[in-house]
């Protein structure tokens, strides 16, 4: 019996956001978008050998839902994920959420987990004719001071893992017939996600309300953009991206919002490697942004969790800031010493205690938009009247901050102190 709902993968993405899009596509309560819902990823899930929040388990045991464990640097691991399961459809829709999330890591790591993992995903996609392949954009580039930066405007990725990312992108818009669809996102924040600088900046500014100090950043009260985008809204985009692909087909997706992905990586790291674009080609797909309307700089993201916790801002002086160019790996291991031993204390005086808690203020000295200057700021506009996404969180405010902590102190993993200090 054919199902008029489609079928789907998401592939990758088990420690980000795909999670949340598995709870999107088959919730809890409600009626699933979806006949079927394969997740494939590196990750146990039962043992977890990862954070999966509180209801993620749940999504797992639904009929609807299955999972697999697999090693997706394997093209043949690859092909088989792509089988249905006997008497079911030919899978209609894939999420491309694989990727190397941690920019630190050595080149060779960034290629092999982000650019072949998702090339291999994408040849067998084209392959079997799926309808529409999402493939979501962390944000691993730096746009100019200002923001509003468009599709159309030549965003640099930052190395190294980002110019992996974005020639990802490149080799992928290059495969025929390949029903790509870019979602470029901003800083993602949402009830469960633990990754990224969001939830260390949380972390952190809990920290210095419960010390009653001011919270110290490196930079100086600038104006640069730092978009936000809750989860909600990215695993929405992506369901509407795939909606609106399925019904075009690749050829006109790229002409109605087609844009050209240039060449930033060096020429000779991409000589020899399979399934390269040439440094002078121009493959085009479609790419949508997705923020939200706050329009953040990075003083007033960072204000939300200080305001909550009733902190406030100062900047390192000049004489700091100058010694941290200097030595940064130092100053930043003094920082996070003292963070985190203030969060170890927090975790052990809670009622109860939460010394299991996957969530910490340490932030690593590499990780841009903290202790480096990076500008997020991008245009939605373009999703909205192209695929006609509505914003279901179009603001990033203390009230969505205190819906994530709510849902971290319900499941035991935030520290419950008294009424000034939680």
């Amino acid at each position: 019996m054919t199902s008029s709902k489609p079928t789907a993968i998401i592939f990758g993405g088990v420690n980000t956001f795909s999670r949340a899009l598995a709870q999107f596509l088959i919730p809890l309560d409600g009626e699933p978008l979806v006949s079927h819902l394969r997740i494939v990823d590196k990750y146990s899930v039962a043992p977890a050998t990862c954070y999966l929040g509180a209801e993620f388990p749940k999504v797992l045991e639904k009929p609807e839902v299955e999972y697999r464990q697999a090693n997706l640097t394997v093209p043949s691991i690859v092909e088989g994920c792509f089988n249905p399961l006997e008497g079911q459809e030919p899978f209609s829709y894939v999420f491309d959420l694989t990727g190397e999330a941690r920019n630190d890591r050595p080149e060779e790591v960034q290629i092999a987990n982000t650019f072949n993992i998702a090339r291999h995903i994408g040849l067998e996609a084209a392959k079997r004719n799926i309808k529409a392949y999402v493939r979501i954009h962390i944000p691993c580039y730096n746009t100019a001071e200002k923001g509003g930066q468009t599709e159309k405007d030549d965003i640099k990725p930052i190395a190294p893992g980002g110019i992996w990312w974005h020639e990802t992108l490149r080799a992928l818009a290059s495969i025929p017939d390949l029903n790509l669809v870019i979602l470029r996102v901003g800083y993602v924040y949402g009830p469960y996600i633990d990754y990224g600088l969001f939830t260390a900046a949380i972390c952190v500014a809990a920290c210095y309300g419960y010390t009653k100090q001011p919270m110290k950043s490196m930079h100086s009260p600038g104006k640069h953009a730092f978009n936000t985008a809750h989860i909600d809204d990215v695993v929405g985009a992506a369901w509407g991206c795939a909606e609106w692909m399925s019904k075009l087909g690749r050829q006109e997706a790229d002409t109605v919002a087609g844009e050209p992905l240039l060449f930033h990586n060096d020429k000779s790291k991409i000589k020899a490697l399979e399934g390269a674009c040439a440094p002078d080609a121009k493959p085009v797909a479609p790419v949508f942004n997705l923020v939200d309307d706050s329009n953040h700089t990075f003083m007033s993201w960072l204000g939300v969790p200080t305001s909550l916790f009733g902190t406030t801002i100062e900047h390192f002086d000049l004489f700091t800031r100058a010694m941290a160019k200097i030595n940064m790996d130092e100053l930043a291991e003094d920082i996070n010493e003292d963070h985190v031993g203030t969060w170890t204390e927090m975790i052990t005086t809670s009622k109860p205690p939460v010394p299991n808690t996957p969530l910490s203020p340490y932030i690593h000295p590499q990780v841009v938009g903290l202790f480096e200057k990076q500008s997020i700021g991008l245009d939605n506009s373009k999703i909205k009247k192209t695929v006609g996404y509505t914003l279901k969180r179009p603001t990033y405010g203390i009230d969505e901050l205190k819906e994530v902590i709510e849902k971290w102190k319900a499941e035991q993993n935030w520290p419950i102190l008294d009424e000034s200090t939680e």
